[in-house]
């Protein structure tokens, strides 16, 4: 049954109201109201006028509407109802179920792995480890852990299987044929957008708008457009307003201004207390040693440290994925996603619920590859805190969807789903050569969906692709562009008759570039 619009709209405001009581900004509000109302020129006869027209004057207005809007963005990730709890993180059953035994399989790898090397789940570091951690806290990279017994818990193919295998039971043979696609692996009935849909949401990605990442557009000189590009971009950060932030990172943001673009997309603005927070997290990471650390150091060095273009950041991912798994405000993520983080027991108390402990705190348990989720912002933010709480949320609000299932538009199973669609209905003919020689489509792209393109594209190319993400608040756009890359490369692909050699085609996409790829994927 539908929910009335009206109690749709309350159960809006009242959400975003109890999650901003919850925030830092509350408290500060309610600091500033007061500290106006003790003023000696402040006029009582009209108390909620005055504090009103008061904290407007002191930019607190403008503070709440940034807060507001962002609260907004997310609720609108959320399907609003009156649902129970269980059907408001996943409204379908199997799906739900599915994650359940996904998370099962995680787990029972993660304490294989404890039993097979005899290490525990955390331990306490005495106290000369905890001193000798701390000094070389700057150079963590240059350790060399005997790490050859610790394998990835998962990885990307590992989770492609269980997708695939995924099915509506509700839905007979004959129903499904008419929602999915019959050559694709993802077999489920998800609605997904035509190209058309594609290219209302993505206007501003058409060949007649100038952007960014483009060098040879006919209507304005590359310096020129830059040069301008940059000066609207001073004065979108001097507006301090989220809403034209996000709108101006649809084009694409200068080198020089995107770190500070994206953060004032995201509501990140480090002060004292998140530094306080940030050493608070590290001395977490100093007294106790926990199994996935060493999980973060193998990936670490099987990833970022054998890259090229990330191998000077290793000290520095080395230092925030560890305090990442620390963070318990990453927390906040699973309430709304069929994901439910893995718990354990302190030691000696197996089976009491009273000292059930979630298992990272961060509930986070690495695959291969996580790395490079937060190795790319190391080109656009180079202090440690910066880029650690722009990373926390990039994680909470994009990341996380694209290694849960679930059936919201923005989650992996759905752009799967759509990158199928599109390849299916556009390329029809070198989708069916693919499948006929061995090589699915998504077998080959899932990696880079999973991964957010992280690793694959080109430095450059990926943040302005990740550009795109934030100023449309979307991740269908992966799926869009790695349509197009098949279509770019559909000639070679054409040609092939293996996997291998499909694979060996797509192998390097690091020359490609992203913004004349998308728009020839959806304007062409």
């Amino acid at each position: 049954m539908a929910v009335p619009a009206d109690m749709e709209l309350s159960h809006l405001v009242d959400l975003v109201t109890r999650n901003l009581k919850a925030t830092p900004l509350y408290t500060d509000m309610r600091q500033a109201a007061t500290a106006q109302a003790q003023k000696e020129n402040f006029h009582l006869g009209d108390l909620k006028q005055s504090l009103l027209s008061a904290l407007q004057e002191s930019g607190w207005e403008r503070k709440l509407r940034n807060a507001v809007y962002r609260e907004m963005l997310i609720c609108a990730q959320r399907e609003l109802s009156i649902a129970p709890p269980e059907d408001q993180k996943e409204p379908l059953t199997y799906m739900r179920k599915a994650q359940a035994a996904w998370e099962k399989r995680i787990l029972k790898s993660l304490n294989s792995m404890c039993t097979e090397l005899s290490v525990p789940l955390a331990r306490r570091r005495p106290p000369q480890e905890q001193k000798e951690l701390l000094s070389r806290w700057s150079e963590l990279g240059t350790e060399e852990p005997d790490l050859s017994h610790f394998r990835p818990v998962y990885a990307p193919k590992d989770f492609l299987e269980v997708l695939v295998n995924l099915r509506n039971p509700n839905s007979n043979w004959s129903e499904q044929a008419s929602h999915c696609n019959l050559w694709g692996l993802v077999q489920l009935p998800l609605r997904t957008k035509t190209r058309k849909q594609l290219q209302a949401d993505f206007s501003e990605l058409s060949i007649s708008e100038p952007q960014a990442g483009v060098d040879d557009s006919p209507e304005i000189p590359a310096d020129v457009f830059a040069s301008e590009r940059t000066k609207l971009g001073r004065r979108v950060l001097e507006a301090e307003h989220s809403p034209l932030a996000q709108q101006y990172a649809k084009k694409g943001c200068p080198t020089g201004l995107r770190g500070a673009i994206w953060a004032q997309i995201l509501g990140v603005k480090v002060d004292s207390v998140d530094q306080l927070y940030y050493q608070q997290l590290k001395s977490y990471v100093i007294h106790h040693d926990l199994l996935i650390d060493s999980l973060i150091y193998k990936d670490v060095k099987l990833t970022a440290a054998n890259d090229d273009y990330y191998f000077v950041f290793e000290d520095l991912l080395h230092q925030i994925l560890l305090i990442f798994s620390r963070d318990t405000t990453v927390l906040r993520c699973f309430a709304h996603t069929s994901a439910t983080p893995a718990k354990s027991y302190i030691r000696g108390k197996l089976g009491l619920e009273e000292f059930q402990v979630t298992y990272p705190p961060s509930g986070v348990i690495p695959f291969h590859g996580f790395t490079m989720y937060c190795a790319s912002l190391c080109f656009v933010y180079d202090e440690p805190a910066r880029l650690y709480f722009v990373f926390r949320e990039m994680y909470t609000r994009y990341f996380s969807h694209l290694h849960h299932m679930s059936s919201h538009p923005q989650g992996i199973v759905s752009l799967c789903a759509l990158f199928e669609s599109l390849l299916q209905t556009h390329e029809p003919e070198l989708f069916y050569h693919l499948k006929g020689v061995g090589a699915p489509p998504l077998k080959i792209a899932f990696k880079w969906l999973m991964r957010a393109f992280a690793g694959f594209l080109g430095s450059d190319q990926l943040l302005l692709l990740w550009d795109r993400v934030l100023g449309f608040d979307s991740l269908e756009i992966l799926s869009v562009l790695a349509f197009a890359i098949f279509s770019f490369r559909r000639t070679n692909l054409l040609e092939v008759s293996s996997y291998a050699a499909a694979e060996a085609v797509l192998s390097d996409l690091t020359t490609l570039k992203l913004v004349p790829l998308l728009q020839l994927a959806l304007f062409s």
